[in-house]
C-alpha cells in the first residue's frame, strides 16, 4: 500500500511544479503566441502627396527591418506612385526594395539598398496620339545619415544610376527615414 501512495505522492507534486512552472513562464510574456521574431521587427515607410492644378503625385511606401542587435538591421519595402501632369503625361510606378542598415555608433547609420521598380509612363502627343515608354529601374543605393531615436536623415548615391535610363533625376537623393 505505501509503494502506491508514495508513486501517487510522487505524481502529484511532479504535476503540480510542472503546472506550477508553465504558469510563471507565460506569466513573464504579455503575449505567450507572440516568438522573440516580431519583438525585433520595426515598421516604418513613407507617403507622398501633392496636389495642384496641372500636377499630381500619390506615394505610398511601406517597410520593415529585422533588427539583428543594435549595430545591424535588415528589411523589405514596397513603394507605388502615381504621378500625372493633366492633359501631357502619367506614370504609375511599382516595386520593391531590400535594404541592410548597419549602426557603426547611435548616431551614425550606413545603408545598403537595391530597388527594384516597373515603370509605366505614357506620354500624349496631342490630337488622340500617345505614346508609351515602359521599363525596369535597377538601383542600388548607399547611403549614410545622421540618427536620432526612430528617425534617420542623410543622403544616398545610385551606384547603378544612367541618366538617360532612370526614373530619378539624379544620383544623389536625400532621404528621412522613420522605424517604429
Amino acid at each position: 500500500m505505501k509503494p502506491f501512495c508514495f508513486r501517487n505522492c510522487i505524481k502529484s507534486i511532479f504535476s503540480f511544479l510542472l503546472l506550477t512552472w508553465s504558469m510563471v513562464t507565460f506569466a513573464q510574456n504579455d503575449n505567450p503566441y507572440a516568438g522573440d521574431f516580431w519583438q525585433h521587427l520595426s515598421y516604418g515607410g513613407g507617403l507622398g502627396l501633392s496636389i495642384g492644378s496641372e500636377y499630381t503625385e500619390v506615394t505610398i511606401a511601406p517597410s520593415a527591418v529585422y533588427n539583428f542587435n543594435k549595430y545591424f538591421a535588415t528589411g523589405v519595402g514596397l513603394l507605388g506612385s502615381y504621378a500625372e501632369v493633366k492633359g501631357n503625361y502619367s506614370a504609375l510606378i511599382y516595386g520593391g526594395s531590400v535594404i541592410a542598415l548597419f549602426n557603426p555608433i547611435e548616431a551614425v547609420q550606413f545603408s545598403a539598398e537595391l530597388e527594384q521598380l516597373r515603370v509605366n509612363n505614357n506620354y500624349d502627343l496631342g490630337f488622340g496620339d500617345s505614346e508609351k515608354d515602359n521599363f525596369w529601374n535597377t538601383a542600388l543605393y548607399l547611403g549614410a545619415g545622421y540618427r536620432n531615436g526612430n528617425v534617420t536623415l542623410g543622403v544616398r548615391y545610385n551606384v547603378l544610376f544612367q541618366k538617360d535610363k532612370n526614373v530619378y533625376g539624379d544620383a544623389i537623393m536625400p532621404f528621412v527615414r522613420f522605424y517604429f
